[in-house]
């Protein structure tokens, strides 16, 4: 995840960042030996440093189950819910990143003090935690925020013909076997206009059609906002405005 990207959303809107938190995790056994990963893990600190944000260090405790099997663990949660409610008395907004459904008390006493509390998560995201956020956004759909992994992935900016984007279908047009996926294109003001036939809409579509679905999609379950695809844009061959969406991968369900 880019640390740069997601300071750049958080204070969309001409938002002024006051306090930014990383929890990370640091493995002191590991790093007495593994003299690689010592660095390499000092150094994205100092990175996130440098981006404004203040690194707490959760140091992973080393336990063994009943069979002897040995396990790491490094929670932050209680530290993150601690520090979000200790200091929301000089924010407005809250930006969080989970998906533990623990946190949905956490955002109802934010709220409580006045806060707007938005929430950012990728997998496994609990269903009562995006209930009860102002606002819950799938950190596949921001704009460069996770880089895609893909073999055929280029250097082409997001949302230019050629690129990689994320985004579901808000349309499916059943009897004519074509719909549209919305993306975001931009990071900006005015994410609740989803239209993107407004012009001061941070989304696009792209035209598909039925064809390009990968073949686990049953089109019965399309417009759907929980599947997430991820597609290149390409130009269309017709005289429609928008891009075409191709080599379209199921992401998450």
């Amino acid at each position: 995840m880019h640390y740069d990207i997601l300071r750049e959303f958080a204070c969309r809107d001409g938002a002024e960042a006051i306090r930014l938190n990383a929890y990370v995790s640091f493995d002191i056994e590991r790093a007495r030996e593994d003299v690689v990963y010592r660095k390499n893990t000092n150094n994205y600190f100092s990175v996130l440093r440098e981006y404004g944000f203040k690194v707490i260090q959760k140091n992973v405790k080393w336990y063994e189950d009943e069979k002897g099997n040995r396990y790491g663990k490094a929670n932050a949660d209680l530290d993150m819910a601690v520090d979000a409610l200790l200091q929301s008395q000089n924010l407005d907004r809250v930006l969080i990143v989970t998906g533990d459904g623990d946190f949905v008390q956490v955002v109802r006493a934010l709220q409580n003090h006045g806060c707007r509390v938005e929430v950012i998560a990728f997998e496994n995201v609990s269903s009562d935690l995006k209930r009860e956020a102002d606002m819950f956004i799938s950190g596949y759909f921001i704009p460069n925020l996770l880089p895609s992994k893909r073999l055929d992935f280029t250097s082409t900016n997001w949302g230019d013909v050629g690129s990689i984007v994320r985004g579901y279908c808000s349309h499916y047009y059943e009897d004519r076997c074509f719909g549209f996926m919305r993306y975001m294109d931009s990071i900006g003001p005015g994410l609740w206009i989803t239209d993107s036939r407004n012009q001061d809409s941070p989304y696009s579509a792209a035209f598909f059609h039925e064809s390009s679905l990968p073949e686990e999609i049953n089109v019965t379950q399309l417009p759907n906002r929980d599947l997430i695809f991820e597609f290149r844009l390409e130009v269309s061959k017709t005289n429609n405005k928008d891009p075409v969406a191709t080599n379209i991968r199921l992401l998450v369900f």
